[in-house]
């Protein structure tokens, strides 16, 4: 059996402790937590620089270099993130459902932890403190494997984390870090030991994991989120929007790669979004019409499925809402798209036939966020429609269990017709 195994088969023995700790004790560790990340900051970002360093050593693109940075902001962020989590409710053990099958006879439905999570996350040390914080918050043993490009931020982060919640009461097997290349592979073996896995990062990796193991997978291995620009759009607001969702963190998987904008509306807003985009340094690609409008570079069939994570946008005009919609559906990866417009009736359309895990309007798509949503930061975000959707928060991270309570019935009594239910909801 390899270590990765030994821990995952260790961490499910563990599990039902884990699950059962009071939340008091968990709150308690999150606080724990955030203290001791303020009190080693000094060795943390000591560590990061030498990441930082090797890293423009290596020749690391600056747009993957800005992720790995881990600063006093970021710990700010990560702090910050830690208390609101420490002030959600507990998401564990809450009665979903109470129902009297018949007298004497009471169904539960409680909702629990997974158990044993395994997450696979970009190089991003900022991460790694909000998936473990997350886990331990909603009960869950977690193995956590970063990119190796901040294996020294990790390394020092995660020891201050886990020295800090085991010192707090939680179980020794709260916590793995995973830092060798070839435990991934060893983690997804693990099926049977590990109820979970959350693969993060690029498009190739997260389909990498999916096909290449039998335990259940959450995740998105697309982002191509989409803004439709209607003909009842404010010009002035539908450009700020647009260009926020594109450069305010292009590499992000809500950033906005395509524009779809009503023909009617194309001679006043194509001009002014153009110039914003370019004047942030953003690449325009259009299609045969917007290339008639503006001079930018020709579109190709290929820009129409493309996840760019960089400073390009193409742009395609539509003749109404129900053609964006269609080209959304067809194109799009059921992440995040937004609309532009001051017409009721045309956004609801809209939020009604998209089907992504988030549909907005008049706001920019780099809103998806588990932070930004109130769930106490994220593990992920899942464009599945199974268990979990959109940004994974603590609610993601619990699932449920039946409970019934009864005063010796019988099925027997129930088939031959000496007793009957008459389910009643009592919450």
């Amino acid at each position: 059996m390899s270590q990765i195994a030994e821990v995952a088969a260790r961490m499910k023995l563990e599990s039902p402790v884990m699950a059962a700790t009071p939340v008091e004790v968990r709150n308690n560790a999150l606080l724990r937590i955030k203290d001791a990340l303020l009190a080693n900051q000094d060795e943390i970002f000591a560590a990061n620089a030498q990441d930082l360093e090797a890293a423009e050593r290596d020749g690391v693109a600056p747009a993957v270099v800005k992720r790995l940075l881990f600063n006093e902001h970021k710990l700010a962020d990560v702090c910050a993130g830690i208390d609101g989590l420490v002030g959600l409710p507990d998401p564990v053990d809450r009665v979903l459902l109470r129902r009297e099958l018949d007298e004497g006879l009471v169904l539960e439905r409680v909702s629990v932890p997974i158990g044993v999570i395994g997450v696979i996350f970009e190089a991003r040390p900022d991460a790694l403190v909000q998936i473990s914080t997350l886990c331990l918050k909603s009960g869950n043993c977690a193995i956590l494997k970063g990119g190796s490009e901040t294996m020294r931020t990790n390394k020092a982060l995660f020891d201050v984390i886990y020295a800090a919640a085991t010192e707090a009461g939680l179980p020794d097997a709260c916590l793995f870090q995973a830092e060798a290349r070839e435990e991934i592979s060893e983690l997804l073996g693990c099926y049977g030991l590990v109820d979970l896995l959350i693969p993060r990062g690029s498009n190739a990796f997260v389909r990498y994991i999916m096909e290449n193991t039998k335990i259940p997978v959450m995740g998105h291995a697309d982002g191509i989120c989409h803004i439709y620009v209607d003909k009842a759009a404010d010009v002035d607001l539908a450009v700020r929007v647009c260009v926020d969702a594109k450069i305010q963190y292009t590499a992000a998987c809500n950033a906005v790669e395509t524009l779809l904008v009503d023909r009617a509306i194309a001679p006043a807003f194509l001009p002014a979004a153009v110039a914003a985009l370019e004047a942030e340094g953003v690449e325009v690609r259009g299609d045969a019409e917007t290339c008639a409008i503006v001079n930018v570079k020709p579109a190709t069939d290929e820009d129409w499925d493309t996840e760019y994570l960089a400073l390009i946008v193409s742009i395609k005009l539509v003749d109404g809402v129900d053609e964006a919609i269609e080209h959304i559906n067809r194109h799009g990866s059921h992440h995040t798209d937004a609309i532009m417009t001051n017409d009721p009736a045309t956004a609801e359309r809209f939020m009604r036939l998209v089907d992504s895990a988030g549909v907005y309007q008049n706001c920019s798509t780099r809103f998806a966020d588990g932070f930004r949503y109130g769930l106490g930061a994220e593990v992920g975000i899942s464009t599945s429609k199974l268990h979990a959707r959109g940004p994974v928060g603590l609610e993601g991270l619990v699932t449920y269990k039946y409970k019934l309570y009864g005063s010796g019935q019988i099925v027997g009594d129930y088939a031959t017709g000496k007793a009957s239910f008459h389910f009643r909801d009592l919450v």
